[in-house]
């Protein structure tokens, strides 16, 4: 063992490096392309030509992108508030009663979706001339009007995620130490007291992963808004991410497509950390 240990210690460098290369070549070179285009003119055909940073003062001026930042921002405090909330509640009131699993079945299922199937589900659904409006007796253009447009797909959103929340709430309450509740319960506490001063605290740190994983997810929405759709009518329902991805793959302009993707992954990265630095403070 003794003669092993410097053996291991000496190439203990080797053993990581394909893992390391493999992330690099994956993750960090195409984001350094794509930073370094986000300061040219590039069509895709012709060579990059350095602009410096004509591709984001262009970014304050597109009225386009003021609207999808203020519908990424619908998306952020939608997923935060919604899934999240819901599956809480679901958890809730689902734990510890006789049949619960069963109960939580149903609102598992649609999390086996992709958003894009999830998108083609709800199409025909929340149509001019769909199933919604024909059971709610009314006539709403469920998916043209702005902003009701991207509220309408935030709640077929909150219908898929609501179900892995549930999930995630369900494995905080069984990792809760039964002792805290017993004695709160012998001092009196139940209900809403009983949650709010002993199960809520101690759920905490659950909370504050699944709460981080719903911001990243409303910044990053795409699928499912460009299936029900393609950011329109106009542009009135893009997010960023369906920006990026139109003027990049549609418009053809590489430099102002990798602008918005850098733009989008400086908030995600200070969105994330802001968050993750305010739960450490305050345990």
């Amino acid at each position: 063992m003794s003669r092993a240990q410097p053996m291991l210690g000496r190439f203990r460098y080797g053993y990581v490096a394909p893992a390391v290369l493999l992330v690099a070549g994956l993750l960090y070179a195409p984001f350094v392309w794509t930073a370094y285009l986000s300061f040219t003119r590039y069509d895709g055909l012709e060579s990059p030509a350095w602009i410096g940073l004509d591709n984001f003062v262009k970014l304050f001026d597109d009225a386009a992108l003021l609207t999808s930042t203020r519908n990424t921002l619908i998306w952020v405090v939608g997923t935060m508030v919604l899934p999240v909330g819901l599956g809480l509640l679901v958890a809730v009131l689902s734990y510890d009663i006789k049949g619960g699993a069963w109960f939580r079945v149903p609102f598992m299922l649609p999390y086996a979706l992709s958003g894009a199937g999830l998108a083609m589900v709800w199409s025909p659904i929340l149509s001019h001339d769909g199933v919604a409006n024909r059971l709610l007796g009314v006539d709403t253009a469920f998916l043209q009007d702005s902003p009701y447009n991207t509220l309408a797909m935030l709640l077929v959103w909150t219908w898929q995620q609501l179900g892995v929340n549930t999930l995630l709430f369900v494995v905080g309450l069984q990792s809760i130490p039964k002792e805290p509740i017993e004695a709160a319960r012998l001092d009196g506490a139940s209900g809403w007291r009983l949650f709010r001063h002993v199960i809520w605290p101690l759920m905490r740190p659950l909370t504050a992963v699944v709460v981080g994983l719903a911001l990243v997810a409303g910044l990053k929405t795409f699928d499912i808004v460009w299936v029900l759709t393609q950011g329109g009518p106009g542009r009135n329902s893009e997010t960023l991410a369906v920006t990026m991805y139109k003027e990049t793959f549609v418009s053809s302009d590489y430099g102002y497509g990798s602008a918005v993707a850098v733009m989008l992954t400086v908030v995600t990265g200070l969105a994330s950390y802001l968050y993750l630095k305010r739960q450490v403070t305050a345990t």
